[in-house]
C-alpha cells in the first residue's frame, strides 16, 4: 500500500462520512495538501479539527514519512471539493 493510500484509508476509518482530496504537493511523497469534510467537524474550531485529523496519522508524522501536511477541514455542508 502506498503512503497516499495509507493516509486515505486511515482518515476514511476515522471519518467514515468524509469527502477528501489529498495532493502530493512536491512529488516527494512527504508533503501533502488535504481537503477533508466530515460532520465530525461540526462545532469544532480549526485547532480541534486539525488535531482530529492528525490523530490517526501521528506515527507517520513522528517517523517523518509525512513531513508536512496542510489541512483544510470543514463540515460536510461546507465542502467545495
Amino acid at each position: 500500500m502506498t503512503l497516499y493510500e495509507t493516509i486515505l484509508q486511515r482518515l476514511s476509518e476515522k471519518f467514515p462520512d468524509a469527502k477528501m482530496k489529498l495532493t502530493d504537493t512536491t512529488g516527494t511523497n512527504d508533503h501533502w495538501d488535504l481537503r477533508i469534510a466530515s460532520d465530525a467537524f461540526i462545532g469544532l474550531n480549526s485547532i480541534k479539527r486539525h488535531q482530529a485529523v492528525y490523530r490517526p496519522l501521528n506515527d507517520l508524522i513522528a517517523s517523518n514519512q509525512v513531513h508536512a501536511l496542510n489541512i483544510k477541514a470543514v463540515p460536510l455542508a461546507e465542502w467545495e471539493g
